[in-house]
Protein backbone atom coordinates (compact mmCIF):
# COMPACT_ATOMS: atom_id res chain seq x y z
CA UNK A 1 0.00 0.00 0.00
CA UNK A 2 3.22 2.02 0.99
CA UNK A 3 5.02 2.00 -2.53
CA UNK A 4 4.32 3.40 -6.09
CA UNK A 5 6.19 2.21 -8.78
CA UNK A 6 6.91 4.53 -12.23
CA UNK A 7 9.85 5.01 -14.44
CA UNK A 8 12.06 7.25 -15.59
CA UNK A 9 10.74 8.01 -19.48
CA UNK A 10 10.81 6.57 -22.39
CA UNK A 11 13.24 4.35 -22.69
CA UNK A 12 12.51 2.27 -19.53
CA UNK A 13 9.35 1.73 -20.20
CA UNK A 14 9.52 -1.56 -21.12
CA UNK A 15 11.22 -2.72 -18.60
CA UNK A 16 9.21 -0.59 -16.12
CA UNK A 17 5.71 -3.43 -17.75
CA UNK A 18 8.18 -6.38 -16.54
CA UNK A 19 8.71 -5.22 -13.37
CA UNK A 20 5.44 -4.14 -12.84
CA UNK A 21 4.41 -8.05 -14.09
CA UNK A 22 6.40 -9.35 -11.78
CA UNK A 23 5.38 -7.80 -9.00
CA UNK A 24 2.12 -8.51 -9.71
CA UNK A 25 2.70 -12.27 -9.62
CA UNK A 26 4.61 -11.97 -6.31
CA UNK A 27 1.75 -10.35 -5.25
CA UNK A 28 -0.83 -12.47 -6.07
CA UNK A 29 1.16 -15.60 -4.44
CA UNK A 30 1.12 -13.65 -1.02
CA UNK A 31 -2.69 -13.33 -1.76
CA UNK A 32 -2.97 -16.77 -2.33
CA UNK A 33 -0.77 -18.10 0.73
CA UNK A 34 -2.75 -15.87 3.45
CA UNK A 35 -5.96 -17.13 1.75
CA UNK A 36 -5.23 -20.64 2.06
CA UNK A 37 -3.60 -20.23 5.65
CA UNK A 38 -6.75 -18.61 6.88
CA UNK A 39 -9.18 -20.34 5.11
CA UNK A 40 -11.23 -21.57 7.67
CA UNK A 41 -11.22 -18.10 9.60
CA UNK A 42 -11.68 -15.67 6.56
CA UNK A 43 -14.49 -13.77 6.99
CA UNK A 44 -15.73 -11.80 3.12
CA UNK A 45 -14.84 -8.27 3.79
CA UNK A 46 -11.48 -9.84 4.65
CA UNK A 47 -11.32 -11.45 1.60
CA UNK A 48 -12.09 -8.50 -0.35
CA UNK A 49 -9.45 -6.39 1.56
CA UNK A 50 -6.75 -8.61 0.72
CA UNK A 51 -8.41 -9.09 -3.06
CA UNK A 52 -8.59 -5.08 -3.97
CA UNK A 53 -4.80 -5.26 -2.89
CA UNK A 54 -3.22 -3.35 -5.92
CA UNK A 55 0.10 -2.55 -7.33
CA UNK A 56 0.36 1.46 -7.40
CA UNK A 57 1.91 2.68 -10.29
CA UNK A 58 2.12 6.05 -11.67
CA UNK A 59 3.96 8.39 -14.09
CA UNK A 60 5.30 10.28 -12.09
CA UNK A 61 8.26 12.01 -14.45
CA UNK A 62 7.37 13.02 -17.94
CA UNK A 63 10.18 14.04 -19.95
CA UNK A 64 10.30 16.98 -22.74
CA UNK A 65 10.07 14.89 -25.93
CA UNK A 66 12.48 17.59 -27.88
CA UNK A 67 15.37 17.28 -25.42
CA UNK A 68 17.45 14.14 -24.99
CA UNK A 69 20.65 13.51 -22.69
CA UNK A 70 22.49 10.66 -23.59
CA UNK A 71 24.39 11.89 -26.61
CA UNK A 72 24.36 15.34 -25.41
CA UNK A 73 28.57 16.98 -25.11
CA UNK A 74 29.64 16.42 -21.75
CA UNK A 75 30.32 20.19 -21.29
CA UNK A 76 26.56 21.27 -21.96
CA UNK A 77 25.22 18.21 -20.42
CA UNK A 78 24.74 19.50 -16.58
CA UNK A 79 22.82 22.44 -18.03
CA UNK A 80 20.25 20.62 -20.40
CA UNK A 81 19.56 17.84 -17.92
CA UNK A 82 18.00 20.44 -14.87
CA UNK A 83 15.15 21.26 -17.49
CA UNK A 84 14.44 17.38 -19.21
CA UNK A 85 11.70 16.14 -16.48
CA UNK A 86 8.57 17.67 -14.63
CA UNK A 87 6.93 15.45 -12.02
CA UNK A 88 3.10 14.50 -11.02
CA UNK A 89 2.20 16.27 -7.63
CA UNK A 90 -0.28 14.98 -5.35
CA UNK A 91 -0.01 11.23 -5.71
CA UNK A 92 3.07 10.68 -3.57
CA UNK A 93 2.16 10.35 -0.23
CA UNK A 94 4.65 10.98 3.17
CA UNK A 95 4.75 7.49 4.28
CA UNK A 96 5.47 6.18 0.16
CA UNK A 97 8.29 4.40 -0.83
CA UNK A 98 9.11 5.20 -4.67
CA UNK A 99 10.77 2.75 -6.61
CA UNK A 100 11.52 4.41 -10.06
CA UNK A 101 13.18 2.22 -12.83
CA UNK A 102 15.86 3.45 -14.97
CA UNK A 103 17.02 1.64 -18.39
CA UNK A 104 20.68 1.98 -16.94
CA UNK A 105 23.29 4.45 -14.77
CA UNK A 106 25.96 5.38 -16.51
CA UNK A 107 27.60 8.89 -15.50
CA UNK A 108 24.48 9.37 -13.16
CA UNK A 109 24.39 12.96 -14.45
CA UNK A 110 20.84 12.83 -14.69
CA UNK A 111 19.50 11.26 -11.29
CA UNK A 112 21.80 13.92 -9.31
CA UNK A 113 21.06 17.18 -10.82
CA UNK A 114 17.45 16.60 -11.85
CA UNK A 115 15.75 13.51 -11.27
CA UNK A 116 16.38 12.90 -7.41
CA UNK A 117 15.91 16.43 -6.62
CA UNK A 118 12.15 16.24 -8.44
CA UNK A 119 11.28 12.99 -6.52
CA UNK A 120 12.27 14.23 -3.75
CA UNK A 121 9.68 17.55 -3.64
CA UNK A 122 7.32 14.74 -3.78
CA UNK A 123 8.29 14.01 -0.25
CA UNK A 124 8.12 9.94 -0.93
CA UNK A 125 9.65 8.40 2.85
CA UNK A 126 12.27 6.61 0.63
CA UNK A 127 13.55 6.57 -3.45
CA UNK A 128 14.62 3.07 -4.54
CA UNK A 129 15.95 3.82 -8.13
CA UNK A 130 16.39 0.46 -10.02
CA UNK A 131 18.39 -0.18 -12.73
CA UNK A 132 17.29 -2.50 -15.07
CA UNK A 133 21.32 -2.50 -16.67
CA UNK A 134 23.97 -3.62 -14.45
CA UNK A 135 26.44 -1.50 -13.13
CA UNK A 136 28.56 -0.17 -16.10
CA UNK A 137 31.96 -0.27 -15.28
CA UNK A 138 34.30 -0.17 -18.24
CA UNK A 139 34.08 2.31 -21.38
CA UNK A 140 32.90 0.82 -24.58
CA UNK A 141 34.64 1.31 -28.18
CA UNK A 142 31.91 -0.35 -30.37
CA UNK A 143 29.51 1.70 -30.57
CA UNK A 144 28.30 3.92 -27.88
CA UNK A 145 30.15 6.81 -26.55
CA UNK A 146 31.05 5.48 -23.19
CA UNK A 147 35.30 6.58 -24.16
CA UNK A 148 35.90 8.27 -20.64
CA UNK A 149 36.50 5.85 -17.92
CA UNK A 150 36.55 8.54 -15.26
CA UNK A 151 33.12 9.72 -15.84
CA UNK A 152 31.24 6.24 -15.31
CA UNK A 153 29.59 6.73 -11.98
CA UNK A 154 30.84 2.97 -10.87
CA UNK A 155 34.52 3.64 -11.50
CA UNK A 156 34.06 6.64 -9.01
CA UNK A 157 32.38 4.79 -6.27
CA UNK A 158 34.92 2.12 -5.90
CA UNK A 159 37.84 4.75 -6.33
CA UNK A 160 36.35 6.43 -3.15
CA UNK A 161 35.52 2.62 -1.69
CA UNK A 162 39.46 2.23 -2.20
CA UNK A 163 40.36 5.51 -0.52
CA UNK A 164 38.00 4.92 2.75
CA UNK A 165 39.78 1.20 3.13
CA UNK A 166 42.78 2.16 2.39
CA UNK A 167 43.41 0.03 -0.74
CA UNK A 168 44.07 3.02 -3.07
CA UNK A 169 47.38 1.45 -4.12
CA UNK A 170 45.84 -0.43 -5.55
CA UNK A 171 44.97 2.31 -8.32
CA UNK A 172 49.01 2.95 -8.71
CA UNK A 173 49.62 -0.63 -9.24
CA UNK A 174 46.88 -1.12 -12.07
CA UNK A 175 48.27 1.87 -13.76
CA UNK A 176 51.91 0.21 -13.33
CA UNK A 177 50.62 -2.89 -14.87
CA UNK A 178 48.64 -1.26 -17.62
CA UNK A 179 51.85 1.14 -18.52
CA UNK A 180 54.26 -2.83 -18.68
CA UNK A 181 51.14 -3.85 -21.51
CA UNK A 182 51.48 -0.48 -23.91
CA UNK A 183 54.22 -2.36 -26.52
CA UNK A 184 52.63 -5.45 -26.67
CA UNK A 185 50.58 -7.16 -29.19
CA UNK A 186 46.48 -6.95 -28.83
CA UNK A 187 45.78 -10.33 -28.23
CA UNK A 188 48.80 -10.24 -25.59
CA UNK A 189 46.67 -7.35 -23.54
CA UNK A 190 45.02 -7.97 -20.28
CA UNK A 191 42.46 -5.88 -18.87
CA UNK A 192 43.80 -4.83 -15.29
CA UNK A 193 40.90 -2.65 -14.55
CA UNK A 194 38.80 -5.25 -13.40
CA UNK A 195 41.41 -5.46 -10.20
CA UNK A 196 39.48 -1.86 -9.32
CA UNK A 197 36.53 -3.48 -8.41
CA UNK A 198 37.80 -7.03 -6.83
CA UNK A 199 38.07 -6.33 -3.44
CA UNK A 200 33.95 -4.65 -3.77
CA UNK A 201 30.78 -6.58 -3.45
CA UNK A 202 28.62 -5.57 -6.11
CA UNK A 203 26.12 -4.57 -2.93
CA UNK A 204 28.93 -1.88 -1.75
CA UNK A 205 29.45 -0.21 -4.70
CA UNK A 206 26.04 0.30 -5.39
CA UNK A 207 25.83 1.60 -1.85
CA UNK A 208 28.43 4.12 -2.52
CA UNK A 209 26.73 4.87 -6.02
CA UNK A 210 24.14 6.07 -3.95
CA UNK A 211 25.57 8.05 -1.36
CA UNK A 212 27.40 9.93 -4.42
CA UNK A 213 24.48 10.67 -6.41
CA UNK A 214 22.52 12.37 -3.13
CA UNK A 215 22.69 15.73 -3.20
CA UNK A 216 22.59 16.87 0.97
CA UNK A 217 19.50 18.94 0.39
CA UNK A 218 17.63 15.32 -0.69
CA UNK A 219 15.48 14.34 2.37
CA UNK A 220 14.59 11.22 1.25
CA UNK A 221 16.28 7.92 2.19
CA UNK A 222 17.69 6.64 -1.62
CA UNK A 223 18.58 3.32 -2.20
CA UNK A 224 20.31 2.16 -5.63
CA UNK A 225 19.64 -1.63 -6.94
CA UNK A 226 21.23 -3.01 -10.05
CA UNK A 227 20.54 -6.12 -12.49
CA UNK A 228 23.07 -8.66 -11.95
CA UNK A 229 24.91 -9.55 -15.06
CA UNK A 230 23.55 -13.32 -13.99
CA UNK A 231 20.04 -12.26 -14.21
CA UNK A 232 20.65 -9.68 -17.24
CA UNK A 233 21.53 -13.37 -18.86
CA UNK A 234 18.38 -15.10 -18.33
CA UNK A 235 16.94 -11.82 -19.07
CA UNK A 236 18.13 -11.65 -22.41
CA UNK A 237 19.63 -14.90 -23.36
CA UNK A 238 19.98 -14.44 -27.44
CA UNK A 239 21.91 -10.93 -26.30
CA UNK A 240 25.06 -12.05 -23.94
CA UNK A 241 26.96 -9.00 -25.05
CA UNK A 242 27.90 -7.72 -21.08
CA UNK A 243 31.89 -6.05 -21.27
CA UNK A 244 30.28 -2.69 -20.19
CA UNK A 245 29.41 -4.57 -16.81
CA UNK A 246 32.21 -7.35 -16.39
CA UNK A 247 35.26 -5.92 -18.56
CA UNK A 248 35.36 -9.20 -21.08
CA UNK A 249 35.57 -7.71 -23.82
CA UNK A 250 34.87 -9.79 -26.93
CA UNK A 251 37.82 -8.57 -29.00
CA UNK A 252 41.42 -8.36 -28.15
CA UNK A 253 41.29 -4.63 -29.21
CA UNK A 254 38.88 -3.97 -26.35
CA UNK A 255 41.10 -4.79 -23.31
CA UNK A 256 43.75 -2.61 -24.98
CA UNK A 257 41.25 0.33 -25.14
CA UNK A 258 40.05 -0.48 -21.07
CA UNK A 259 43.66 0.01 -19.97
CA UNK A 260 44.34 2.98 -21.87
CA UNK A 261 41.00 4.80 -21.05
CA UNK A 262 42.50 3.85 -17.34
CA UNK A 263 45.80 5.37 -17.93
CA UNK A 264 43.99 8.74 -19.84
CA UNK A 265 42.37 9.00 -15.90
CA UNK A 266 45.62 8.21 -14.01
CA UNK A 267 47.09 10.92 -16.11
CA UNK A 268 44.60 13.68 -15.82
CA UNK A 269 44.09 13.19 -19.69
CA UNK A 270 40.92 13.85 -21.08
CA UNK A 271 41.21 12.46 -24.17
CA UNK A 272 39.34 9.36 -25.86
CA UNK A 273 40.78 5.23 -25.60
CA UNK A 274 40.25 4.77 -29.06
Amino acid sequence: DNTVFSYIPNTAETSFYGMIEAAQDFLNQRKNKYILDNRKTLTKEKLEEILSVKIRTEKVAIKDAKLRTFITEDSSRDDLVAHVYDVTYGIIKPKDNLVIIDDSIVRGTTLKKSILKMMDRLNPKCIVIVSSAPQIRYPDCYGIDMANLGGLIAFQAALELLKEKNLYHIVDEVYAKCKLQEDLKDKEVVNFVTEIYAPFHQQEISDKIAQLLSLPEIKAQVKIIFQTVKDLHIACPKNLGDWYFTGDYPTPGGNRVVNKAFMNFYEGKNARAY
